[in-house]
């Protein structure tokens, strides 16, 4: 983003982390929301509850700068930083719940923290952010290599790196950290670990928009539900799939593995007992913040369930309004039907062309095929005098093939498919080559069958001097 003269201006009168800033009330407003939702990882607290809080805060403020300080009540202040032209709280009524509820939002978040780090801090570590940064860098560079020796070359300096620390180990030479690195590392953790939850809110945002946006177009949509229901769900994956959705989902996951909780755990037991980390007077919470991203996480996942829920309850109210129009549609045909029981029309008033609708495919129409033209030779036939044997005429094999159709049929009846060599198991032949080609002609007239051609079967008959006759062809199917 570029930081002009137009866009900071316009930054100034629309962001709400900088109208907090701006705001006269700005040191009751980041005090009360940082000392009620920062510090202890407050997510979300019912109205009552905050009201109490604020009061409790207002009292002792009146009592040391005078009674003329913020004359209003708490709940008029907490329903004000809520309003769309703050935008500091947000204000909502969970599923289940007639109170409201308040949240922070991720702008007064951004606020809260940039008032943090205006704070002059004793020590100020650089190592371990020096040697994140190397880390990162590395790791970006390994995983776009591509080229194997390249990755081989590099792990095999890393092992035997690895194979030397080993050996100085082994001979007593521990390399260890000093309570000046350990202290910089431990600085690095807390920070990167109230970013994280930070981001969450952030991301739960993004979500909680496309939810507003999703509730909006359903409320004014008049159409079918398949238009409304490809934008919605394309904004949905386009969320998902981006840097921002796919980071998130990867976090998630490591998250939730038990080993790495356990690991976690054990790690942050660790750290705390050691002597330099006690000297900074850690805040006891952090030994449990990943039980506070996991809690953060879950009101991420809640805003997706909503948003699910949300398209749900769209497609239930689709369906009543249909089944009703549908309902409205039956009843006006019986009140028209018992109108004219008494007094039925002569003449015909409904016609119907066929019983049933007639569905024609595209791909099942035959081609155009171009008539063949007969080529009528001008020859004069000449009465012949040889003698021809009739008997050949009558010596041609005729192949039922309706007989073997019912043979499929009968055979389906049973089961869902049949091979035709189990159905030559049960009629073997009876005409030999003939009778073969039938069956197959049968099979591909029929669109359910199927001809396999990575399988080979093998049919063998008796031709008619008695030799034994084999054929190879695909495994043919025949389905239902």
């Amino acid at each position: 983003m570029p930081l002009d003269y137009a866009t900071l201006d316009t930054l100034r009168r629309n962001h709400p982390a900088w109208r907090l800033l701006d705001s006269p009330h700005a040191p009751l407003v980041a005090s009360f929301l940082h000392q009620v939702f920062v510090l202890p990882n407050v997510r979300v607290m019912a109205q009552a509850d905050l009201v109490e809080k604020l009061e409790d805060v207002l009292f002792g403020l009146r009592q040391t700068l005078g009674e003329g300080v913020f004359p209003r009540s708490a709940a008029y202040y907490l329903d004000d930083w809520a309003t769309n032209e703050k935008g500091w709280l947000r204000k909502f009524y969970p599923p289940g719940s007639d109170e409201a509820h308040f949240d922070l939002t991720p702008s007064t978040e951004k606020a809260l923290a940039w008032l943090e780090g205006l704070a002059q801090r004793a020590f100020v570590g650089t190592e371990s952010r020096l040697m994140t940064v190397f880390e990162l860098l590395r790791q970006m560079v390994e995983g776009s290599e591509t080229d194997p020796e390249a990755r081989i070359r590099e792990l095999e300096k890393r092992r035997a790196e690895i194979d030397a620390e080993i050996a100085r180990v082994r001979e007593g030479e521990m390399a260890l950290l000093d309570d000046t690195a350990v202290k910089d590392r431990f600085q690095q953790v807390a920070a990167t670990a109230r970013e994280l939850l930070s981001d969450f809110r952030e991301v739960e945002q993004n979500f909680r928009n496309l939810d507003r946006s999703v509730r909006e177009r359903i409320a004014l949509w008049e159409g079918g539900k398949g238009a409304p229901l490809e934008s919605i769900f394309g904004e949905r994956d386009a969320i998902a799939d981006s840097d921002q959705g796919r980071s998130f989902r990867a976090f998630w996951d490591f998250l939730m593995s038990p080993a790495r909780q356990e690991e976690l755990t054990a790690l942050l037991e660790s750290v705390f007992g050691l002597a330099a980390v006690q000297s900074l007077a850690p805040d006891g919470r952090l030994k449990r913040v990943h039980y506070d991203w996991l809690e953060a996480g879950e009101h991420t996942q809640r805003t997706v369930a909503l948003l699910s829920m949300q398209l749900r309850r769209f497609l239930d109210d689709k369906a009543w309004l249909e089944n009703r129009r549908i309902m409205e549609v039956l009843h006006g045909i019986e009140a028209q039907a018992l109108a004219l029981r008494e007094a039925p029309p002569m003449d015909a008033f409904m016609e119907l062309d066929e019983a049933s609708p007639r569905i024609e495919l595209p791909m099942e129409r035959p081609l155009y095929t171009p008539p063949i033209r007969p080529v009528i030779a001008d020859q004069v036939l000449l009465e012949g005098e040889a003698e021809v044997e009739t008997d050949a005429l009558f010596g041609h094999i005729v192949v039922d093939k309706a007989r073997l159709a019912g043979w499929v049929r009968q055979s389906l009846q049973e089961q869902s498919q049949v091979s035709l060599s189990e159905l030559l198991e049960r009629h073997p032949l009876e005409h030999g080559l003939a009778e073969l080609v039938a069956w197959l002609t049968l099979a591909s007239e029929d669109r359910k069958s199927l001809f396999d051609e990575d399988t080979r079967a093998s049919v063998a008959w008796l031709d008619a001097t008695g030799k034994p006759r084999r054929a190879t062809l695909p495994r043919v199917i025949f389905t239902r």
